[in-house]
């Protein structure tokens, strides 16, 4: 038997110390849960066997990658593995908090997660956390090791639980923070499905109209010595541009999406494609509000569960996709650390609304920062669905306009031509 010290949290948050015995380190592990206690940390006490041979093999620099000992197989999935959609993430959450809700120690609910359903997030993932989380790392260590489907805002807010042993309570949080932003995404996808589904209906009608249709009431008009009129002598164009040189159309068209894709790649055209973002008429606006928001819940979230202002920033600005977003965080962060409020200096950047820096420099006077965020998260939230109402709204007619004056002309054309092939028949 090997001796362990270790530190561990009551269900109330209290600090608790000690020493036990136990054949290895999983074995403590088991022992510190079935006292009711959260482990946070658990070490092979200095002078025991285990802490010689550890000691030892760190003397002789054997140090080997978690992943070079895994399973050819598990090796091979945590290389292919894709990041989870928010209701996914969220899903996976929520099954872990109920699990410890309900009095599980943490390796057991680790264990009865890799035979939960959890679309999206493998059993796989679950085996490695209880695999990390039995060797006696914590359990926002063993999530660090799990970029791909753990980002740094999820680890953070886990490590700030298991300080103050109220993880359950922060699983929560992340629980219903990846629900509000997976109901966002919905929204957005929602708002946008009919107005493409009607646009790539109306392009194929379009195509198939004059590469295959047109060219049949062409060869009626062909032999005959008639005068078509101006909008039939355009679409007869159109209708010979697509139908014998529809490889050059489509050399353009691959040709203007690789010169984007490569301006897309650069730094500075990144960053002006998200400022045409934010400014871009309608769109623009959309975007705004949904981004604000996001800033406001994901730091308030941060907050709300003891993560330190500056971290909660620096999570909040890798969060944010939008660059000219990021650059003000960055500049706010870098004032922060001056130990200036966060209103301030965002003031100063002239890119968040008045609104915004109104209700943060009432919160620091009222020492409710978080709350004044969340209300903010709210008013965004509430903003943005009304706005891709209007948008959706706007949207529709507009293309409903555009297919009737496509389809017009197109009818237009032919009727006309045939008109006036009837005009020369009854001279």
């Amino acid at each position: 038997m090997a001796q362990f010290a270790y530190k561990a949290r009551r269900r109330s948050g209290e600090l608790v110390e000690g020493m036990l015995d136990g054949a290895d380190r999983a074995a403590a592990l088991l022992q510190i849960e079935r006292q009711g206690l959260f482990p946070v940390a658990v070490e092979a006490a200095k002078g025991s066997a285990v802490a010689a041979a550890a000691s030892a093999r760190a003397a002789r620099g054997e140090k080997r990658e978690l992943s070079s000992i895994l399973p050819p197989t598990l090796r091979e999935y945590l290389h292919r593995q894709r990041k989870p959609k928010l209701q996914e993430l969220a899903t996976f959450t929520q099954q872990l908090s109920n699990l410890l809700r309900s009095g599980m120690p943490l390796t057991v609910a680790l264990n009865s997660m890799t035979h939960l359903q959890s679309k999206g997030i493998a059993a796989e993932v679950s085996k490695q956390l209880k695999q990390e989380v039995m060797e006696g790392r914590s359990l926002s260590d063993a999530m660090a090791k799990q970029p791909v489907i753990f980002t740094d805002l999820y680890v953070n807010m886990v490590r700030a639980g298991e300080s103050s042993g109220a993880l359950v309570e922060v699983l929560q949080r992340l629980a219903d923070h990846y629900e509000r932003f997976a109901a966002v995404s919905s929204k957005f996808s929602s708002a946008l499905v009919y107005p493409a589904f009607v646009a790539v209906v109306g392009i194929v009608i379009i195509i198939f109209f004059m590469t295959y249709m047109l060219p049949k009431f062409l060869s009626i008009f062909e032999g005959m010595n008639v005068d078509l009129p101006l909008t039939t002598q355009i679409l007869i164009g159109i209708s010979h541009a697509f139908t014998n040189y529809w490889w050059l159309l489509a050399l353009i068209i691959v040709a203007g999406l690789l010169l984007f894709k490569r301006f897309q790649s650069t730094e500075a055209g990144k960053r002006k494609l998200d400022e045409w973002r934010l400014n871009a008429p309608v769109f623009g606006k959309v975007i705004r509000l949904n981004i604000f928001g996001q800033f406001a819940r994901t730091l308030c979230t941060l907050l709300q569960n003891g993560v330190p202002v500056l971290t909660a920033l620096k999570i909040t600005e890798q969060v944010i996709p939008n660059r000219i977003i990021k650059e003000a965080i960055a500049k706010t962060r870098e004032e922060v650390t001056d130990g200036k409020t966060i209103a301030q200096p965002l003031a100063r950047g002239k890119i968040f609304p008045q609104l915004m820096i109104d209700l943060l420099k009432i919160g620091e006077d009222t020492g409710d920062v978080p709350g004044a965020l969340k209300n903010l998260a709210d008013t965004y939230e509430n903003e943005l669905s009304l706005a891709l109402k209007v948008m959706t709204n706007m949207i529709e007619p507009v293309l409903i306009v555009v297919m009737a004056f496509g389809v017009g002309f197109l009818l237009l054309s032919v009727l006309s031509a045939m008109f006036a092939m009837t005009a020369n028949i009854a001279r």
